[in-house]
């Protein structure tokens, strides 16, 4: 019945593929997301010369996530008595919707990709901006101060960084001349931006470090100072989905940066016999893997080293890389 509707319907039918192969990228970043957190707990004990999981599901551990996730889903869901009943429920969904949409505009391959949208990457740098939204509802409807506060760490934290995040990437739009992130590949053929561009690429990358609130910017939930921050009143599946949104945008952040700085897709040139999806997955994971590094590497920096360096550093470096840049394209265009 349902497949002679869709037959009889393009439009349903096309809504039908469609729906299909968003709940297909659901179940890979879903699994991704269950084995980045495997990952980061192996790669930090090895650093940390400990085993890390070994017991669930072999030697290697491999079903320790998957375990970890049927424990948030058994335990007591609660609600705080004083809580704001309606937004408190609303803020982890707030927090976890824009992670997902932004996938939407990322070109995995030159074929694969769900929206080809001519500003694709100011819709990414646009909808990610929302998260704030859910991380200061979840803090401010949990009617804890220690909520509340990683709440507004939250939000001063993001803004300050959205700024230089965006513009370190102006460079990029000014070198390939488009928003739209297949032509930001592209333009990548006869040199990756990582080298056309290594002022905007380490803005961005630390900039894109203090978006997700790892390591060393993770100030919003602070174990030491604020027990966890925003969600310190979450617990089970509530709690599952900001933790969901933080490694679903660790997932949306690799694949930009691979986007932007390091080709996305395109092969070496002596090494092109290799699948473009190959290529893409072994830049991503690299990039993954520097994040996991960072995590283990640095300390946590206090909160008014945090604002300074945002305002007082990596901006006037973001504004200076766009003059510069600027200057390079205008000098080259004269000769």
């Amino acid at each position: 019945m349902v497949e002679d509707l869709l037959n009889s319907s393009p439009g349903l039918q096309n809504f039908g593929i469609f729906f299909l192969l968003a709940a297909g990228l659901l179940l890979v970043v879903l699994g991704f997301v269950t084995y980045a957190i495997l990952a980061e707990r192996k790669v930090m004990g090895f650093m940390q010369l400990r085993h890390g999981p070994n017991q669930v599901g072999g030697r290697w551990g491999l079903l320790q996530s998957v375990a970890d996730v049927l424990k948030l889903l058994l335990k007591e869901d609660t609600i705080p008595k004083l809580a704001d009943k309606p937004l408190f429920i609303l803020a982890p969904v707030l927090a976890f919707a824009p992670a997902f949409m932004v996938l939407a505009t990322i070109p995995f391959t030159d074929k694969l990709q769900f929206a080809d949208i001519g500003v694709g990457l100011l819709y990414y740098i646009a909808i990610s901006g929302l998260s704030t939204i859910g991380i200061v509802t979840g803090g401010w409807a949990s009617n804890n101060k220690y909520a509340l506060l990683g709440a507004m760490r939250a939000a001063a934290q993001m803004i300050s960084y959205e700024i230089p995040l965006v513009m370190s990437v102006l460079g990029v739009i000014l070198l390939s001349g488009s928003l739209n992130l297949n032509e930001i590949v592209h333009a990548q053929k006869d040199g990756w931006f990582i080298i056309l561009q290594p002022i905007g690429f380490i803005v961005f990358f630390i900039a894109s470090v203090a978006e997700l609130n790892r390591v060393p910017f993770d100030l919003p939930e602070a174990e030491s100072e604020l027990v966890a921050g925003f969600h310190v009143e979450y617990s089970g599946f509530r709690w599952a989905f900001f933790m969901l949104a933080e490694y679903v945008y660790l997932f949306a952040m690799a694949s930009l940066t691979t986007v932007l700085f390091l080709g996305g897709w395109l092969p070496l040139p002596f090494l092109d016999f290799i699948p473009g999806a190959v290529w893409f997955a072994i830049k991503f994971s690299l990039v993954v893997f520097v994040l996991i590094w960072f995590r283990v590497a640095f300390p946590r920096i206090r909160a008014d080293q945090l604002m300074e360096f945002g305002w007082k550093v990596l901006l006037p470096v973001a504004l200076a890389n766009i003059f510069l840049t600027a200057l390079i394209k205008e000098l080259i265009g004269l000769f």
